[in-house]
């Protein structure tokens, strides 16, 4: 039996100029959430603090939330939620902001969670929106935090990244406006993108895929496509910014309710052990997966009707062509030089990688062997 779905939380906007929405917010005190600096270069963060000031809402900027967010940066953060007291969190960025807002959001409800294996399984998400809502606005096109219920946190001494998904934590409001993105430089713009054709891809062929998760999937996977190179090559053009962010969301609905696979659960490995950005980890396994995956008679047949329908025969020529359109290695050999590090590394891995959440729901489970197989087809691009 399928498992009930839900897409997005109580609001969904998209489209330019979505972003005047934050004027119809109840609330008094809105808590906002923000990585580096571009969304204060951009000015787009002044522009949400002085759209919440119209309407009397009164802000608090937290900043500084690095890629992949520690844990310690989520609990200091929470603790400065709980100094301002805000009905209202704002999680402006990529998917590491909204990431580490989200978790934050669960620590200051709950002040008697002081640990991250506090909300790592087999411990649940206690009820939220006791204190605050969640409105989530993406500043990239690849993550979908903002219609996911999942985030990942890295523990700060072993640096290991955790999945955790509850749908507790769908962000309430979720605003993608296309002039938000548009500051991303075309590597982002091109390691999120494959993300977000990942989280598509893998939701297509993914053991809970449905009649509506399949819709959702390749809808977001043809404009990915076809739309990712024209918005990595002018960044400027909000048109494609706007089809590129709407088809993140999409594939997050899509995702958020059937999971992912062993794209996912190998990406936040390699991350872990190598610091790998996501969105590249991502980019670099897809081709190799869809060929593992062909194996599967299921996934083979899905993965042809697609390729059929975007004009080709081979999807993993379709990805590899992709990624080399948008300068995206083909093989981790390029981005980790260390080769004997990895091998060294690659049992514990491929452990570590089999016992990610995302692997159970990728068309085959492969063994440790066959994880170890391909962490070195996708080293030596073989």
């Amino acid at each position: 039996m399928m498992r009930p779905m839900k897409l997005a939380g109580s609001q969904l906007m998209f489209g330019k100029d979505c972003l005047e929405h934050l004027k119809t917010l109840p609330g008094t005190k809105a808590f906002i959430v923000t990585g580096g600096s571009s969304m204060k270069k951009s000015g787009i963060l002044q522009r949400i603090v002085d759209l919440l000031a119209e309407t009397g809402i009164r802000s608090e900027v937290f900043s500084g939330v690095e890629p992949d967010p520690l844990f310690s940066t989520v609990y200091r953060g929470a603790e400065a939620m709980k100094a301002f007291g805000p009905d209202i969190i704002v999680a402006l960025g990529g998917g590491s902001a909204m990431d580490a807002a989200k978790a934050m959001w669960v620590y200051y409800e709950h002040p008697e969670l002081t640990k991250l294996s506090d909300i790592l399984p087999p411990n649940g998400i206690p009820k939220l929106r006791q204190k605050a809502i969640m409105v989530c606005i993406p500043s990239t096109s690849g993550t979908a935090s903002e219609v996911s219920r999942s985030v990942v946190i890295t523990e700060d001494g072993t640096h290991m990244k955790f999945g955790i998904g509850n749908m507790e934590m769908m962000p309430d409001v979720a605003i993608c406006d296309p002039r938000v993105t548009a500051s991303m430089p075309p590597l982002i713009t091109a390691e999120t993108g494959m993300d977000a054709l990942t989280h598509a891809l893998e939701a297509l062929v993914s053991k809970r895929a449905n009649y509506l998760s399949h819709i959702l999937a390749v809808a977001a996977a043809k404009d990915i496509i076809h739309f990712l190179p024209e918005a990595h090559r002018d960044g400027s053009n909000l048109e494609y910014r706007e089809i590129m962010l709407n088809a993140s969301m999409t594939a997050g609905l899509a995702f958020t309710n059937v999971s992912l696979g062993i794209v996912h659960s190998m990406a936040h490995t390699i991350g872990s052990f190598f610091g790998i950005s996501h969105g590249l980890a991502d980019a670099v396994l897809l081709p190799y997966i869809i060929a593992f995956n062909q194996v599967d008679e299921s996934a083979r047949k899905v993965y042809g009707a697609f390729a059929k329908e975007i004009g080709s025969d081979d999807l993993v020529a379709v990805v590899q062509k992709l990624n080399h359109t948008l300068e995206i290695p083909s093989a981790f050999k390029a981005i980790i030089k260390n080769q004997e590090e990895y091998i060294i590394k690659l049992d514990t891995m491929a452990e570590t990688a089999l016992k990610d959440g995302c692997t159970k729901t990728n068309p085959i489970i492969p063994s440790k062997d066959e994880l170890k197989t391909l962490f070195m087809k996708a080293y030596c691009g073989e």
